[in-house]
């Protein structure tokens, strides 16, 4: 599909007045995806033009341009210290990226299909979700597990803010949730409805030894659906 005026920038909004801050121009194709690192100063986009850029908050000036894929760049993340980018590519693969330098640090290779979507835990792993309908644990730059039991495409992954558990959302209208540091199935949740994204919120009630999260995913049907997660 060609590109409309304005399907290649972002813009930034200040939240408090509904001001337009900046707009980010540089991108050759549709924008697919955007990445704020925590405190804020940067966002990571992702493009149809096969890069990645690096922008600055506060002046709206590009800072780097990620090559490196060759195909769509369909999702990022950036890690909980603003250090590190990972994409996800119609290229099959991910890359991780050092944002102080823009240069590439890995390429995780292993999925069969298309890369749709990617969530970064706080200690720096990595979790995709892929059409060849398997999610994928990457840590260090190496794969640690594939998670094998969606029936069509993932869509897209979550992970819990300790790391622990991964949520996997699928055109085979389920939600599978994930044990990432054994890689085995905990539970499998049929919705009437093809899942298309999932967040996952966490409760001050979770403990280490009593995982308890609210989820929320998105249906191909327009319906938002929220659940509560608990482990005994």
């Amino acid at each position: 599909m060609p590109c409309p005026p304005g399907c290649s920038t972002l813009k930034v909004w200040n939240l408090e007045t509904g001001a337009e801050e900046h707009t980010l121009s540089g991108h050759a194709a549709w924008v697919s995806a955007v990445a704020v690192t925590q405190d804020g100063r940067r966002a990571v986009s992702a493009s149809d033009d096969r890069t990645l850029k690096v922008w600055n908050l506060e002046t709206g000036a590009e800072e780097h341009t990620l090559s490196g894929h060759a195909a769509w760049v369909s999702a990022v993340a950036v890690t909980q210290d603003g250090r590190r980018a990972v994409s996800a590519s119609d290229d099959r693969t991910l890359k991780v990226w050092n944002l102080e330098t823009g240069a590439e640090e890995h390429t995780l290779s292993g999925h069969a299909a298309w890369a749709r979507a990617v969530a970064v835990t706080q200690d720096g792993y990595g979790a995709s979700a892929s059409d060849d309908r398997t999610p994928v644990e990457s840590g260090n730059g190496a794969e640690e597990h594939t998670l094998s039991g969606h029936a069509a495409w993932v869509r897209a992954v979550a992970v819990t803010q300790d790391g622990r558990r991964a949520v996997s959302a699928s055109d085979d209208s389920t939600l599978k949730v994930w044990n990432l540091e054994t890689g085995t199935l905990l539970t499998s949740i049929t919705l009437d409805d093809q899942m298309l994204a999932v967040g996952i919120v966490p409760t001050a009630s979770s403990t280490a030894d009593r995982l308890y999260f609210t989820v929320f995913a998105g249906g191909s049907g327009g319906g938002v659906y929220h659940l509560e997660y608990r482990e005994a």
